[in-house]
């Protein structure tokens, strides 16, 4: 034994040096080494597979080469069903339609290239055609052709009417239903995701085994057409062997018309033998998979613990197997023995099964023992601290909505999902999951929506009825329950659903009990924005920013300004509804602002001045002009006035009764664009507007309050009337 050092050769054994030798000599010459890499790819490979099949449909084989062809054949569909038995579910053999087309080509090129050497060379012998269809003509018919013939239709109609047809219907009926049910599925996938059972990759992936077993099943459906033509064009490609090869036989090579019935025939009967007993096999396969949707686990565990999970029935079948061995002219020891055995396998399931009853029975007696003497453990503190952020708590009467049951479970799940998405679109961050819980405390109808759990509006929803509001605002005029719509406090009513449309022939507006909860929720959720704006969303927020834009964040946090800092203004844009989706902007904004002042407000007034195109985008008319009811220079001069301290510690003190005065002229002129088809803005100038606004949201919340230097320059005005 020999040690090899760093830097020695250790020696090499004189085959080795002549395989290496060998192949170096292969790899050496030009374009070898190209052609086996491009060989090696499965791609390459199976596209020159399939051009070897449509080339057996035109070139002539050697019968030697087709000897191969049909034991390759024969092999491949042992395999395919090998497959099939020990697969654990039917998704598992996903490519089965497109390996039962390839299997279907390989059998009928064969059978081409078969015929081409039965009919051009049939008269020199049984074995013209190769021996392979030799063996099986002459071990099947054992020397009468008309036992083959019988055999060979035997066969074909097995496959052709009892198989073939069986799983075809299966694979149609599974294809059917399983199309049927994918809406459903789909949206309890979706009411598990936003329920927070699941995440979003669990959902996912359960969407993509459901796309899975519908394209399966559907394929499925159109593969088992293939082994039905298949065994039509086996009995056709039989029946003109026969027919020609006896013609050829006897006029053209001038055999005697029982040598040329004898030859051909076992020729014929042989091919189709060595052709139908492969498609024979891939059907069985087929009909294995798809009567296998529903059962997990490999056929013969399924099939064992299924059939032996009855005792009684192997009991049953044992005595009646007994009653008939003793019956005149039944052969008795055969029925016997199977009495025997299926007696046997009961009373050994039997066993079986009472010791696994004694086995769990003591073993729940010991998880008891160990349960009373252990004390229960606490759930620790930290549980009662957690806060849902959202919460909808529904009545029992309301729990179809949030059940599947009807489309109004579905449509709420939906809506709540929609919701999300499109608060991140509007607002710019992604809001907390909405947790939805039964509270019997609430009346039967009654839902309440709460923020960090604090109560923040509630209402009324009949299930199964619609809710009808006249554009007018009066009352509606149809039967059912008179009620005030729980987001706007419009009038409204009730009705069932008998009465739907004819509240829309009526002109009414009809609404069902999800929509209606999902818009005083999307409502909810828009007044209080500003609170569900947290820590983590923030810093969430600033994470994501790449670029240019991440620089800009290096330079202003910790040293101009802190996260916290960041969050609060962005807290006072979203309660004014305004956007952050535009954060590199708001950025720049805080960056220019925070060079001379700490106070977030003051910060927030300078951002608002750089959304100056997002804010009067937001509330333009659908003419194209941005209405405006102006300050009047005497308020504004009384605002200025009434403005106490220095820098960030201003506030307003003016006069009570000169604020019960502002506010009546704001509502007056307000009522006078509402009058002209408006929804203006208020405009003030930059000193006063976050004192102004500070005043009119306690009465006028959604009224949006713009300064003068937050009117881009491109923008259209419409002067609607002045406070």
């Amino acid at each position: 034994m020999s040690d090899v050092t760093a830097g020695e050769t250790a020696p090499v054994p004189r085959q080795a040096k002549a395989v290496r030798a060998a192949g170096g000599g292969l790899q050496a010459i030009p374009g070898v080494s190209e052609l086996w890499n491009t060989l090696r790819n499965g791609d390459i490979a199976l596209a020159l597979g399939v051009m070897t099949i449509i080339i057996l449909l035109i070139l002539p084989m050697p019968p030697v080469m087709l000897d191969i062809f049909l034991a390759i054949s024969i092999v491949f569909s042992v395999l395919v069903l090998m497959t099939g038995l020990f697969i654990q579910q039917p998704l598992e053999f996903s490519s089965f339609p497109t390996v039962l087309l390839i299997a279907t080509m390989l059998r009928l090129a064969l059978n081409l290239a078969s015929t081409r050497l039965i009919l051009a060379n049939g008269h020199e012998g049984t074995g013209a055609a190769g021996h392979v269809i030799e063996a099986f003509g002459s071990f099947v018919m054992g020397g009468n052709f008309v036992i083959g013939i019988i055999v060979f239709a035997i066969l074909v109609i097995v496959n052709f009417i009892v198989i073939t047809k069986g799983s075809g219907r299966i694979a149609e009926v599974a294809a059917r239903f399983t199309l049927d049910a994918m809406p459903g599925k789909q949206m309890a996938i979706d009411a598990d995701l936003s329920a927070g059972l699941i995440d979003e990759g669990e959902a996912r992936t359960r969407r993509k085994n459901l796309e899975d077993e519908s394209s399966f099943f559907g394929a499925m459906d159109g593969a088992s057409k293939f082994v039905r033509g298949d065994a039509i064009a086996g009995l056709l490609i039989t029946f003109i062997n026969i027919v020609a090869g006896i013609i050829i036989g006897v006029v053209q090579k001038e055999l005697s018309f029982s040598d040329a019935a004898h030859t051909y025939t076992l020729l014929t009967i042989g091919d189709g033998l060595v052709s139908q007993i492969p498609a024979l096999i891939v059907s069985t396969a087929a009909g294995l998979l798809v009567s296998k949707a529903g059962v997990r686990g490999a056929a013969d565990k399924a099939l064992s613990s299924q059939l032996s999970g009855y005792p009684k029935a192997l009991g049953m079948s044992s005595f009646v197997m007994v009653i008939l061995s003793v019956l005149p002219g039944i052969p008795m020891i055969p029925f016997l023995g199977l009495a025997g055995l299926t007696g046997w396998l009961a009373y050994r399931s039997t066993r079986q099964m009472q010791e696994t009853a004694k086995q769990e029975a003591m073993t729940q007696r010991i998880a008891a023992a160990s349960s009373e003497s252990e004390k229960p453990a606490e759930p620790p503190i930290s549980e009662t601290l957690k806060m849902d952020e959202l919460r909808v708590e529904l009545g029992y009467a309301l729990l179809p909505l949030i059940k599947g049951e009807g489309p109004e479970g579905d449509q709420l799940t939906e809506q709540i999902k929609a919701l999300r998405r499109q608060i991140a679109s509007e607002m710019g961050f992604v809001m907390p999951p909405v947790r939805i819980l039964d509270n019997i405390q609430l009346g039967a109808n009654d839902y309440v929506i709460k923020v960090k759990e604090v109560e923040s509006g509630k209402g009324q929803l009949f299930a199964k009825h619609y809710m009808v509001m006249d554009p007018q605002g009066g009352q509606v005029k149809l039967p059912g329950t008179h009620t005030t719509e729980p987001t706007f406090g419009l009038p409204a009513t009730w009705v069932e659903s008998q009465y739907r449309e004819d509240a829309a022939l009526r002109g009414y507006t009809v609404v069902d009990p999800a929509t209606v909860l999902a818009t005083h929720l999307t409502e909810t959720i828009r007044s209080n924005v500003a609170d569900l704006l947290s820590y983590g969303d923030v810093q969430r927020l600033l994470n994501e920013i790449e670029g240019e834009q991440a620089k800009l964040i290096e330079d202003i946090v910790p040293s101009q300004i802190t996260v916290s800092g960041i969050q609060r203004v962005l807290q006072t844009l979203l309660a004014e509804r305004i956007s952050i989706r535009d954060l590199p902007t708001i950025l720049e904004g805080i960056a220019e602002a925070s060079g001379y002042t700490r106070d977030p407000v003051s910060i927030a007034e300078q951002v608002r001045t750089r959304l100056a195109r997002q804010i009067c985008a937001a509330n333009m008319s659908p003419a194209g002009y941005l209405p405006l009811i102006a300050m009047s220079p005497q308020w504004e001069q009384a605002f200025l006035e009434s403005i106490v301290g220095d820098g960030d510690n201003r506030s307003l003190a003016m006069a009570p009764s000169k604020l019960q005065e502002f506010v009546q002229a704001v509502r007056e002129a307000f009522e006078e664009g509402a009058k002209l088809g408006e929804v203006p803005v208020l405009l003030t100038s930059p000193q006063t507007r976050r004192f102004v606004r500070s005043i009119v949201e306690r009465f006028r919340a959604h009224t949006t309050v713009m300064s003068q230097n937050e009117v881009h320059p491109r923008i259209r005005l419409k002067t609607v009337t002045s406070v």
